[in-house]
């Protein structure tokens, strides 16, 4: 999903990447416009226009800036769906998250679940026992073989877990991804640039209506102000948790509708040494987890009904997740509000029929994270309903396929438009970065050098870095401390990545603000550095 690629554009250096795209997506016609730039719309654009269709894209915010920035950063098959033997939706989402850790083998990663099993656990023990061995058979055996422990030996294993009420634990694996979310979101909005998509950020679908048989889009780029124009053959409607408000501006009628779950994620100092998930059942007897990212654990998620497409973590949702974790493990302190570093909360968009408007209690702890797709031939419009990260390959094939059926021409699959760069090409430049003193062990990382860190976040980009801290070896320092993003990144980043802010850089294309405080930053000297490169232009509306 690199430069390997031919595209709109090779050559960053000098150019402004987003106006450029700007000034495509301004008069251009497409014969695919794609409303929404998480998840959903990133593959979406990606594998259409690696099937030869031209794409455009708007995003009214930064890409990832809704509900993809906000997830559990796991890439796996859905263990707990097991419970409402939804073996098919298991099935299909065991062989995605395969997939991507053939695709991504630095990427999405294998990572061990530890699951404990206590008094508040749904089903006993043996069950559970039973429940990891299916699982792993269900996803073609593809990880490593599922273990059972009893609580002696869980305590040997993990010191940090209070196992006084623990029955027995299971250990079995899937995988999560080293890097944020929204940065994985982002390596496919630049797949879709380099296959010749124009997609841009902070751009706002203002009207669409349809005459002379296709869409005649007004749009606003909430940056400058300025209004554009563009015309498009079909429309997908990727809005993720805004897709029912889209299609009514877009006068489509649908058989499904998005509900939402609220779920919160609070990132705290790293609980254990070991590279693992730790698995727990709360006292509503729903899991929960300690997950690793970087030097921290992050503890979540929790699923709460609402009607809002965004909300804020509150102080209610803080107490549970703490009263929870502090009951779970053996601390030499409690952990209290005061630990919290970051905070995420995410609303998933949960499908469900149209025609059904109440859902009860029952009904709504039950909803998976599936997704549907609906296509309006008349209006020329094809709706996403819901999905998940691990699911986004399959979404971008069944996006192809229904564009199809609207009568483009949508040639086959080229088998480019997902995955890392060839092995080949990373080992080149591992040996290149060794020579720069890059195969050092990243300071916040659990990796095995800075070189797989930069390969993970650039592909073939990460070149570039190595010739600049070859040139100046002050360059290959972190820009801000206990990070590990180097000096030599920032004017890739800037060239690249279509940064409007401060927080576009801290929050999306890196992890920084997810493991650094709001104060710990500003006290930062390195700050004006990143301001210098992201800062200077700070948006008016760049809000949803």
């Amino acid at each position: 999903m690199e430069d390997h690629s031919a595209g709109i554009r090779t050559d960053y250096a000098n150019v402004d990447l987003r106006q450029t795209t700007l000034d495509l997506l301004d008069g251009g016609h497409f014969d695919v416009f794609v409303i929404g730039g998480g998840i959903n719309g990133a593959v979406a654009a990606s594998s259409l226009s690696d099937r030869g269709l031209s794409v455009g894209l708007a995003e009214r915010g930064d890409f990832a800036s809704v509900t993809s920035q906000e997830s559990s950063n796991l890439v796996w098959g859905g263990f707990k769906y097991l419970q409402n033997y939804e073996l098919p939706l298991v099935f299909k989402l065991c062989r995605s998250r395969n997939k991507l850790m053939r695709a991504y083998p630095t990427n999405v990663t294998e990572v061990g679940f530890l699951a404990t099993l206590d008094r508040t656990a749904p089903f006993p023990s043996w069950l559970a026992a039973l429940g990891s061995f299916g699982y792993w058979g269900i996803g073609s055996f593809f990880t490593r073989r599922p273990s059972f422990y009893r609580p002696a030996t869980l305590e040997k294993m993990e010191p940090v877990i209070n196992t006084e009420s623990a029955n027995a634990a299971i250990d079995y694996a899937d995988a999560y991804l080293k890097e944020n979310d929204a940065r994985f979101v982002w390596s496919f909005i630049r797949s879709a640039l380099h296959r010749g998509a124009a997609a841009a950020n902070y751009l706002s679908v203002e009207r669409a209506d349809r005459q002379d048989g296709r869409w005649h889009l007004q749009l606003k780029d909430r940056v400058s102000g300025r209004e554009m124009t563009a015309t498009a053959t079909s429309i997908v409607n990727a809005a993720g948790p805004f897709v029912d408000g889209m299609n009514d501006q877009l006068e489509v009628s649908t058989d499904h509708k998005i509900v939402y779950s609220k779920g919160i994620h609070l990132v705290v100092p790293r609980l254990t040494a070991s590279e693992r998930v730790l698995a727990f059942f709360d006292d509503t007897q729903r899991l929960f987890y300690v997950i690793p990212m970087a030097n921290r654990s992050v503890i979540g998620t929790t699923d709460t009904r609402t009607t809002e497409p965004q909300e804020p973590v509150t102080d209610a949702d803080r107490e549970f997740l703490l009263t929870q974790i502090n009951a779970r493990l053996d601390l030499d302190q409690p952990l209290n509000t005061g630990d919290i570093i970051a905070e995420r909360s995410g609303v998933r968009p949960l499908v469900v029929t149209a025609s059904d408007d109440k859902h009860g209690e029952s009904d709504w702890t039950s909803l998976s994270r599936k997704h549907e797709m609906e296509t309006d031939t008349e209006r020329m419009v094809v709706s996403i309903f819901g999905g998940k990260l691990t699911d986004c390959l399959n979404v971008g094939d069944e996006v192809a396929e229904a564009v199809a059926t609207l009568g483009l021409d949508v040639t086959a699959d080229g088998g480019n438009w997902y995955g890392e760069p060839p092995k080949a090409d990373r080992d080149r430049f591992y040996a290149a970065a060794a020579t720069v003193g890059l195969d050092r062990a990243p300071s916040v990382e659990h990796a095995e050098s800075m070189a797989e860190v930069l390969w993970r976040r650039h592909g073939t980009a990460a070149n570039a870095i190595v010739e600049m801290v070859a040139d100046d070896g002050s360059l290959g320092d972190p820009v801000l401390a206990d990070t590990d993003v180097l000096k030599a990144e920032l004017p890739l980043f800037a060239q690249r990545e279509m940064i409007v802010s401060v927080e576009d850089f801290l929050r999306r294309r890196t992890k920084i603000a997810l493991i650094r405080s709001e104060e710990d930053l500003a006290a930062d000297p390195g700050m004006a550095e990143v301001s210098r490169f992201f800062g200077v232009t700070e948006p008016s509306d760049v809000r949803r």
